[in-house]
């Protein structure tokens, strides 16, 4: 039995697990989010509060597929813990669909579908947390097994936060899993097969940092990128300062060993998304904060965004951190107190440019009398990184975008920017989780070289893609992508 060495754990709390090592050789990896292999992103949306099987918040994820139009969600899959091929059963507060992240884990041309249920009971813990593993294929997404939890006495809620890819630069997959509890970080090592043993694993405490993680609240957000242009991704991970609940954000990189170097602070905030946004060949990091500054000292008036640029040591020093509110020039609107702005973040590249523009979800924005209708702002790469030239906002009161600017919608609660149609343009996806008083819903734009159409937009929710609308299911709380 040996170890591969994850050198992501502080040597404060250094806990590594004598697990057995991989296989030397990795096959080529599919497209993230692309489960059954035909070129086109699919989007998984996360109804953590579905009820299933008359259990409230049971929580049920619906996989709408992608198609040569965008999204078609007359083509989708349902998927609860009462599905055929799913371990578990759907049981109250179980929370399934909390997180989700992809990955090609077994190397076979069709990516896998990570889903966390943090309010799982297992063995008699209460809320110990659970993560599964659905397997992508060329019909699509069919059979599951559940990830292993290594540190299972260390840890609760397991699966709160997920993320994938190749952590090391070893050529083979990693999953990192969030939970809270002693070992708020956790890495399940490949290959991963169907059956048999996992490749290993460890986990680590964020507790003895400068600014130790809270236990209680854990990791709580994971977003990964190759930010080092080596070929393997960092690891973006978010928590709350122990004594109090302002965010605080590391980069890890996972191939350095010496225990020092491998942690990088980051702007202070609640989501993240890695993508190049100026096409040098390194991926920068956006970094969310929707809190006002009594309330987190890192967060502004209305919310802002963070930008830091990547380069070969993981963050270009060269380059001045960016600082994006509803009050930055070139930005529409005005920051105001209970926007949110940065509640959501995502990149890719909409226009076909080649530079990966970014959108921002600002849930709590008001329009007129009505409180937290929300709006998504769009802002572009460039060779010189992020610009405000051509940004705009969209909200269900803009033209061509179904349905209208209603309290507490919060559309922009979650964005997600995914080819779905295979014309290597991002398509912008944006949830409206309290639409119909918690029921949901999702609009898709098509991404052009003019940026997000406005016309033609599919628009779903849950009883769409077969979830029922008893209670609140909030239908695109979590957004794949």
């Amino acid at each position: 039995m040996t170890y591969r060495g994850l050198a992501v754990l502080l040597a404060a709390s250094l806990t590594p697990l004598a697990l057995s090592a991989p296989a030397a050789n990795a096959a080529t990896a599919a497209a993230t989010w692309d489960f059954n292999g035909d070129g086109r992103a699919d989007l998984a949306v996360g109804a953590p509060g579905a009820t299933v099987g008359g259990r409230a918040r049971a929580g049920a994820v619906s996989v709408v597929y992608g198609g040569s139009a965008g999204l078609k969600p007359s083509t989708y899959k349902l998927i609860t813990q009462n599905s055929a091929g799913i371990p578990g059963a759907a049981e109250t507060d179980d929370a399934f669909g909390s997180s989700v992240a992809s990955a090609d884990l077994d190397r076979d041309g069709y990516a896998e579908l990570l889903v966390g249920t943090p309010g799982e009971d297992v063995d008699g813990d209460t809320n110990d947390g659970t993560v599964l593993i659905v397997w992508g294929a060329k019909s699509g997404l069919s059979g599951a097994r559940t990830l292993v939890n290594h540190n299972q006495r260390e840890n609760d809620r397991y699966g709160k936060a997920l993320a994938a890819g190749d952590f090391t630069g070893d050529g083979l997959p990693e999953v990192a899993i969030g939970s809270s509890g002693r070992f708020g970080l956790n890495f399940v090592s490949g290959p991963f097969t169907r059956t048999g043993d996992f490749g290993g694993g460890s986990g680590g405490s964020f507790a003895y940092l400068s600014h130790p993680y809270s236990t209680s609240y854990g990791i709580e957000y994971l977003s990964a990128g190759d930010v080092t242009g080596r070929g393997f991704a960092g690891l973006v991970v978010h928590g709350r300062e122990e004594g109090t609940d302002d965010a605080v954000t590391t980069l890890v990189d996972g191939s350095i060993g010496n225990f020092v170097d491998w942690l990088r602070d980051l702007p202070g905030g609640y989501v993240s998304a890695v993508g190049d946004i100026d096409r040098d060949g390194y991926a920068d990091i956006v970094v969310g904060n929707h809190r006002e500054p009594s309330a987190d000292p890192a967060g502004a008036k209305g919310g802002k965004v963070s930008v830091r640029y990547g380069g070969p040591d993981g963050l270009d020093a060269t380059r001045a951190p960016v600082t994006v509110t509803q009050d930055t020039p070139g930005v529409p609107g005005a920051a105001e107190t209970g926007d949110a702005f940065g509640s959501a973040v995502s990149v890719g590249d909409i226009n076909g440019d080649g530079y990966a523009d970014l959108a921002i979800g600002a849930p709590g924005e008001s329009t007129g009398t009505a409180t937290a209708t929300g709006s998504v702002t769009v802002l572009y790469g460039s060779a010189t990184g992020l610009t405000t030239q051509g940004a705009r906002t969209y909200t269900q009161n803009t033209a061509g975008v179904p349905g209208a600017d209603e309290k507490s919608d919060r559309f922009g609660g979650r964005t997600a920017l995914l080819d779905h149609s295979g014309d290597r343009r991002a398509d912008l996806s944006v949830a409206a989780p309290g639409e119909n008083a918690g029921d949901g819903s999702v609009r898709s734009l098509r991404g052009t070289t003019t940026g997000p159409a406005t016309s033609g937009v599919t628009d779903f929710g849950p009883s769409t893609t077969g979830i029922s609308t008893t209670g609140s299911p909030a239908y695109g709380k979590t957004l794949g992508g």
